[in-house]
């Protein structure tokens, strides 16, 4: 019957004696209880109240309530308590006695840890490293650490190693969120292979039932061009041809980098610019035969001639 974080507070008592009484509404407890028979509807709401902000660290001490904001990227989300400095409630030096009791209380506080504790630290810790190589936004590193624990949550840890679980709900997100990275891209951070990539993949998509939109190519485009510093009008070109092979309907199926790089190609050759395939091979990680396909059939549709 109790509720736990929810954002609807219209709730109301399940009896059929309860009815003409009112919910009472405990700000103080963060909580909702029914005015009849006592029972709490609803618990640990957030508390919405005004929050003072400080402008330095003193006045951020006095002024603030609810400390940092709490993150899914962090072991404990940000809610852990942390036994401080040597130092006592007026700031003076504690005696050497108490120092070390505390240092031992230190220790037994980081080895009473639970063994999900440890290892939400450690998987966290490679995806902050992926964060920084891959240039990606918080908020998707957030709901990666979301799909990761429900990972964790639905038992699907056993037999597959944290760094490949990680990456995999890391693509995930880029891929929820339109952030365009490749398989290729998070194999290569995370030193894993692509093929347990994909399998982990496969299984994350297949017990948690994600719904995963295809990359919008227009996306790959923009880095391509941008990675190889290529002008802007060839870009424009680019995103003209694309739009013209969508509608044709020659785009279905298609790995979306190769369509991009082919694409780009194209537009390099009508724009002046002397790029090989090899080099848009490299730098899209796609063969150069699929781009050479793929540049064949666009012309062939589209009725380019160089």
């Amino acid at each position: 019957m109790i509720e736990n974080y929810s954002n609807d507070y219209d709730v109301k008592c399940q009896l059929d004696t309860c009815e003409t009484y009112p919910a009472i509404t405990d700000s103080e407890r963060g909580e909702i209880v029914c005015g009849g028979c006592g029972l709490i509807l609803l618990q640990n709401m957030s508390d919405i109240s005004h929050e003072n902000n400080g402008y330095s660290q003193e006045s951020f001490m006095k002024l603030a309530r609810t400390g940092p904001a709490t993150s899914l990227t962090m072991n404990d989300r940000g809610l852990s308590t942390v036994i401080g400095t040597n130092r006592d409630s007026t700031g003076k030096p504690i005696s050497s006695k108490t120092k070390y009791e505390f240092n031992r209380l230190r220790t037994w506080d980081q080895r009473s840890k639970s063994r999900k504790t440890a290892s939400f630290s450690k998987a966290f810790t490679l995806l902050h490293g992926m964060k920084t190589k891959l240039g990606i936004s918080n908020n998707v590193v957030e709901n990666a650490a979301y799909i990761y624990r429900k990972v964790v949550s639905a038992k699907l840890t056993r037999g597959r190693t944290m760094s490949s679980l990680i990456a995999a709900s890391l693509y995930a997100a880029c891929r929820e969120n339109n952030i365009p990275r490749t398989l290729d891209d998070i194999a290569k951070v995370g030193n894993i292979e692509r093929r347990v990539l994909s399998r982990d993949l496969r299984t994350i998509i297949k017990k948690l039932e994600l719904n995963l939109n295809q990359y919008n190519t227009s996306s790959f485009i923009s880095k391509i061009s941008n990675n190889m510093n290529l002008r802007e009008k060839t870009k424009r070109d680019a995103f003209k041809i694309l739009s013209l092979c969508e509608k044709e309907q020659i785009t279905a199926g298609k790995h979306p980098v190769a369509q991009a790089a082919a694409s780009l190609y194209i537009s390099c050759i009508m724009n002046g610019e002397k790029i090989s395939q090899k080099k848009f091979a490299v730098e899209s990680g796609i063969s150069d035969v699929t781009i050479r396909n793929r540049v064949g059939l666009i012309k062939k549709t589209l009725k380019l001639i160089e």
